[in-house]
């Protein structure tokens, strides 16, 4: 019985509000500089990794409940360019994990197609995802809303974000993250748009500002990343992916502004003034919204999740891909 207990996992967030408030008038931290992570969101482990019931709970600095999806600010404090990301998916790593949005609180589970768990393929010369990967909170890319850029709506999720630093993060973590540009990825019909950014507490964070920064600092990048959408659905059997305006990486600016359309998508949705199909919208700290609940139906719902020590085997992990370009 005790190893079907839920295991404790650290995640790392940035305060907001208040607290960031009150950190500030302490002396390091308001010097310039590399801000320091403290611990202000934890996950927790359901069910076993590699499994088609393993949840990661999200949890806040006081130790409720939360939705990664609907809970986390979309931005830390009113910073213009500095954004919460949830990593889903760390560097190197194949398992396409990514936020249940339509399960109550919304935890990071492996995606299942066919009844079988989800992995990225490695095509040589990527292993695996190339860039820590995860998604901005609070936005959504409405599957009801034509974008005029790309002529497609909205791929039902909340935006995706690609982080380029030097550092590889565990799954759940909760970092800050300075916005660099943006790919617009069709993907079977439906935009899907791809951040561009970097951990504002990476090494290279204070000379990398906008998208032409990347390719100055780190060349072959944004290259590399346009070969690995196109190409990561071929050992599936599927064509090459497409893009909107011939693959070109917009800039910063273009960035920000699919931000926040996105966030304004998400406000709708947890207002309940538009159509939001299967999308949970159980959260635990929007004020107004209907889908608001208590901390404790918050701990009840998690409390329902059935467990099991199962585990499937991830062999395709180990295969390698030669595609002939």
């Amino acid at each position: 019985m005790r190893a079907l207990l839920p295991l404790l996992r650290t995640g790392w967030g940035w305060p907001t509000g208040a607290l960031a408030a009150a950190l500030r008038l302490q002396g390091p931290c308001s010097r310039p500089g590399p801000r320091r992570a403290m611990a202000v969101y934890r996950t927790e482990e359901h069910g076993q990794p590699h499994s088609r019931d393993y949840r990661l709970f999200f949890k806040n600095v006081a130790g409720h409940y939360i939705s990664p999806f609907h809970d986390i600010p979309l931005n830390v404090d009113s910073t213009e360019n500095l954004f919460n990301m949830v990593v889903e998916v760390p560097r190197w790593t194949n398992a396409k994990m990514e936020i249940a949005t339509k399960e109550p609180l919304n935890p990071i589970k492996q995606d299942v197609k066919d009844g079988k768990l989800r992995y990225v393929a490695n095509i040589f010369p990527h292993k695996g995802y190339i860039w820590n990967y995860g998604a901005l909170p609070q936005t959504w890319e409405d599957p009801h809303q034509k974008d005029k850029g790309t002529d497609c709506c909205g791929d039902n999720d909340p935006i995706d974000v690609c982080e380029i630093g030097s550092k590889i993060f565990s799954r759940g973590e909760v970092i800050h993250v300075k916005i660099l540009g943006i790919l617009a990825l069709i993907d079977e019909g439906e935009t899907d748009w791809k951040l561009i950014a970097i951990n504002v507490n990476d090494p290279e964070a204070s000379k990398i500002h906008d998208i032409d920064d990347v390719k100055k600092y780190k060349p072959g990048y944004l290259e590399a990343t346009l070969d690995w959408f196109r190409h990561y659905k071929v050992p599936e059997g599927k064509p090459e992916n497409k893009f909107a305006f011939n693959g070109e990486f917009k800039n910063k600016a273009f960035a920000l502004e699919v931000i926040k359309s996105t966030h304004e998508c998400w406000k709708a949705l947890l207002m309940k003034k538009c159509d939001r199909g299967t999308i949970n919208c159980t959260n635990v700290q929007i004020r107004d919204s209907p889908f608001r609940c208590t901390e404790e139906e918050a701990r009840s719902l998690v409390e329902l999740v059935p467990t099991s020590l199962h585990k499937e085997s991830n062999e395709e992990e180990q295969v390698w891909h030669f595609l002939d370009k």
